[in-house]
């Protein structure tokens, strides 16, 4: 990014305040309707510049980051300013946009505040641009960047139902632009302008770049990052802002090999802190200190069910690596063109509750026994956003069979093998209204006959009446191909990635099933799942990484 500092000097508006000024403002609408929560459209023009900006921004009550887009109708070139926050502006030229537009003009007249008007049409994006222009004043201009080449633009219409419209237009003697674009300004160019407003709309929270996730000895915690299970998990304290209800929160991995060709079970994961047990412990202390659990077939699976003491770790995203994305993409065949990153991205509001205001364990767990293993990227970003989903005020973790610690002795989840399954007393405190569980299960391992390529219902009992069942299956998975360069190709003209599975895919994220509950009552409630796990063949077995949270508002 080519950067460097500007100073914006009194000369540089004498061109604008000299020529008679107007001020026109705009109203936005949709089907008619106008959008009175939206500040309205401001344009200073005169015969030389034109100005955008709004209402908000006028008065000094624009919230950031905001814009303003000067054109200099001279040499036809864009100049937009961006105020990412108090003491910081970026500024970009664009000397090309408005001469390659292109418009099909019309013979249609109209009148908009008793000037008369002509109408242009034009395309962007497969939408259709109505522009209604006059020409009466002499000056160019608009609400956008749109016909700013043929006229006063005093109306803008969109596939028939999107418009902004001219409300008023009046001679200004003077504006206050140049008290508005005063200080310093950092001028870049046109695309890292563009990220830099992009990334100002929201709040990232950056985890891990570039780490390694592999299996060595060398493998060692560092002051900012720790590493357990010989490196296959690494796990790093975030500080997360205070989020309210208007904000939803995604996390975003990115991930390529490093030496390992084959797909593997990956999760982001953190841990709550709220009872005197946590996975931390086991972490550090070796998972049998974790509270084991029993279904009868004499094994025990450390800290994957929660006890009045304990809490598993709670799942932000359950994904899987693809076969050997970027290190092996010097595997050639005909037609395919790998792509070089996995990306995993996942919207994980409903989990707010556990984590606004708060500092935790944040972690990533891939399960591999190469010494180059993945490379991993994580960040979590918050956003303001109108869409309103998830408005729930608490998250109990119920279970996680998921055996992040696998490198480190934790077991296979194999204690579906008879009717108990997974098996969880819990006690409410208090009324939980809206409730739902948050659940995610894969099925893996038994080669061709095992439950990773056999589909197997899942059932779902709360206080030992049936509340769900389905059967998890992914019919999807060639749609991934180009993440798998390293992927086996068979006889029957299939590869192994294409293959069907018991709700996975190489190269994609599993998504949560939301299982509506209803309103719990306080006190005591259990919670248990069922599923037909196949048997042992040889030294092949199948396992179900499930994990489940109840969500719902107190």
């Amino acid at each position: 990014m080519n950067i460097k500092v500007l100073t914006v000097l009194f000369s540089f508006f004498s061109g604008f305040i000299l020529s008679q000024t107007y001020e026109i403002q705009y109203k936005s609408s949709y089907n008619g309707k106008v959008q009175t929560e939206q500040p309205a459209t401001l344009v200073w023009a005169n015969e030389k510049n034109s100005y955008i900006l709004n209402t908000s921004i006028k008065e000094r009550k624009s919230e950031y980051p905001f814009e303003i887009t000067h054109i200099d109708q001279s040499t036809q070139t864009i100049i937009s300013y961006a105020f990412l926050k108090p003491g910081e502006i970026i500024s970009t030229s664009d000397a090309e946009s408005i001469g390659k537009q292109s418009f099909e003009f019309t013979d249609e007249t109209k009148k908009i505040l008793g000037y008369t008007c002509k109408k242009a049409v034009t395309k962007i994006n497969s939408n259709t641009i109505e522009i209604w222009y006059t020409q009466d004043l002499n000056i160019k201009g608009g609400p956008s960047s749109l016909g700013q080449h043929i006229g006063l633009v005093l109306e803008i219409e969109r596939n028939k139902n999107s418009a902004v419209t001219a409300t008023s237009i009046k001679k200004v003697k003077n504006t206050e632009i140049d008290t508005l674009l005063k200080g310093s300004i950092t001028k870049t160019d046109l695309q890292g302008y563009k990220d830099l407003v992009w990334k100002s709309r929201f709040t990232t929270l950056k985890v891990f770049e570039n780490e390694i996730i592999n299996f060595s000895d060398a493998s060692k915690s560092d002051q900012h990052i720790k590493r357990f299970a010989n490196g296959t998990i690494i796990l790093k304290k975030v500080k997360f802002p205070a989020m309210t209800k208007g904000e939803n929160i995604f996390v975003e991995l990115k991930q390529q090999s490093n030496g390992d060709a084959y797909d593997r079970t990956g999760t982001v994961f953190f841990i709550p802190q709220e009872k005197s047990q946590s996975f931390f412990n086991g972490l550090e202390k070796g998972v049998k200190t974790l509270p084991p659990y029993e279904n009868g077939n004499g094994k025990q699976y450390f800290g994957v069910t929660a006890t009045s003491d304990y809490d598993p770790s709670i799942e932000m995203m359950r994904f899987f690596t693809a076969f050997g994305i970027e290190k092996f993409n010097h595997i050639q065949l005909k037609g395919k063109e790998w792509h070089t990153v996995s990306p995993f991205r996942q919207d994980i509001t409903e989990l707010k509750p556990s984590l606004s205001e708060k500092e935790v364990w944040v972690g990533v767990f891939i399960g591999n026994y190469d010494k180059g293993g993945h490379k991993v990227s994580l960040e979590i970003t918050v956003h303001k956003s109108e869409q309103t989903v998830h408005t729930n005020n608490k998250v109990i973790p119920l279970f996680n069979t998921v055996n992040i610690m696998e490198m480190a002795g934790q077991d296979y989840a194999t204690m579906f093998d008879n009717e108990k399954g997974i098996f969880v007393e819990f006690n409410l405190k208090k009324d939980l209204h809206h409730a739902q569980l948050r659940y995610i299960t894969t099925g893996h391992g038994g080669w061709e006959n095992g439950d990773e390529f056999v589909p197997k219902k899942n059932t779902i009992l709360l206080d030992d009446q049936m509340l769900f069942s389905f059967t998890p299956w992914r019919t999807d998975c060639g749609s991934y191909r180009l993440y798998n360069p390293a992927s086996g190709n068979f006889q029957d003209g299939l590869s192994s990635s294409d293959l069907s599975r018991s709700n996975w895919c190489p190269g994609t994220i599993t998504n949560p099933n939301f299982i509506s509950i209803g309103n719990l009552k306080a006190g005591k409630h259990t919670i248990q799942v069922k599923i037909p796990q196949g048997l042992p063949e040889g030294n092949s077995f199948s396992a179900w990484n499930i994990s489940g949270i109840l969500i719902g508002t107190e």
